[in-house]
């Protein structure tokens, strides 16, 4: 009984989001309101992509604007925001993208000391074609390509925010390019997967078992069908860790991290058990954890004013 409501409670979080309005402009209306803009010079999705093509998520005085990079053969989406000298990626939980996980923090970061870039990674929201994938080396190919994103829209140093899935990706890439990450946030993050783990995974495998209420968003942003399968496909992906020693995803890599390092942890977490925060500061060098005692899995987007100021404090701290 106590697994089953722990499941329902964690299908809920990963499905539930707030999204703010939409405001769809024209390429010409965003170049007369936002001419400073460089990303109006970006190449949008084509109109057969499944998905809206928004030109700014918020109203214009935002200065949200999207747009796509062609990396490692892929075209990328993302979107931008923010004209601080401090430029910070924000990385996506597993099937998530920029507009379903991070509208708080795209709105509300400072936009005077900070640049925040959202991206979509390849396979998930508007970074499709191609279809998802979760080969071996998932992880690895996440990071390559955030970095290397990064790195066409001419950022030299960045810091990396990663939730959930996202938070292993931006661990890989700070450990993989240290002369490039400024500072790293991660929470909802683990670096290895155990049986308590799989036996959670497997348990929200079936998303015709969820409600429809709970499915709806997904279901909305990639149809029901390949939403199912990317679901499944993802389950699979995650467990082929199990085999490896110690369950590792990226455990190994962990004291290579090497620039200040924030966890932030929702001690009511269903979907990450607290042994894995507790992890990432053993081995993190110089790491430090934060603890919310009534979070969840998505503090950022429940909590959203505290977990800003909490990341906006460590990003300003030398």
């Amino acid at each position: 009984m106590a697994l089953f409501f722990n499941v329902n409670i964690a299908v809920k979080i990963l499905i539930k989001s707030k999204f703010d309005q939409i405001t769809t402009l024209s390429i010409r209306t965003l170049r007369q309101i936002c001419g400073r803009c460089p990303l109006v010079q970006d190449s949008y999705p084509s109109r057969g992509s499944l998905l809206p093509r928004p030109a700014c998520l918020f109203p214009c005085s935002s200065s949200v604007a999207s747009g796509r990079r062609r990396v490692n053969g892929v075209n990328l989406y993302y979107e931008q925001t923010g004209r601080g000298k401090h430029a910070v990626l924000l990385l996506p939980g597993a099937l998530g993208c920029s507009r379903t996980d991070f509208g708080p923090q795209l709105k509300s970061l400072n936009k005077e000391r900070y640049t925040v870039v959202g991206w979509d990674p390849r396979g998930y929201g508007q970074s499709r074609p191609p279809a998802r994938d979760f080969p071996p080396d998932f992880f690895e190919r996440d990071a390559k390509d955030a970095v290397d994103l990064m790195k066409a829209l001419g950022f030299g140093k960045f810091s990396l925010l990663g939730w959930s899935d996202g938070g292993i990706t931006a661990m890989i890439a700070a450990a993989r390019h240290p002369h490039v990450i400024s500072k790293l946030v991660v929470w909802g993050a683990n670096a290895f997967v155990s049986q308590q783990d799989l036996t959670l995974y497997n348990a929200v495998r079936d998303v015709s078992k969820w409600s429809a209420k709970m499915r709806k968003p997904m279901e909305e942003l990639y149809g029901a069908e390949a939403f199912a399968e990317t679901w499944e496909a993802w389950g699979d992906g995650i467990a082929q860790f199990a085999k490896r020693p110690e369950g590792s995803i990226c455990l190994e890599l962990l004291p290579l991290i090497s620039c200040p390092t924030f966890i932030i942890h929702g001690e009511k977490d269903p979907m990450v058990p607290s042994f894995h925060p507790q992890c990432l500061l053993k081995h993190i060098k110089g790491s430090r954890l934060h603890l919310m005692p009534e979070g969840k899995h998505n503090i950022h987007l429940r909590y959203a004013d505290e977990f800003n100021k909490l990341v906006e404090d460590f990003l300003e701290d030398n």
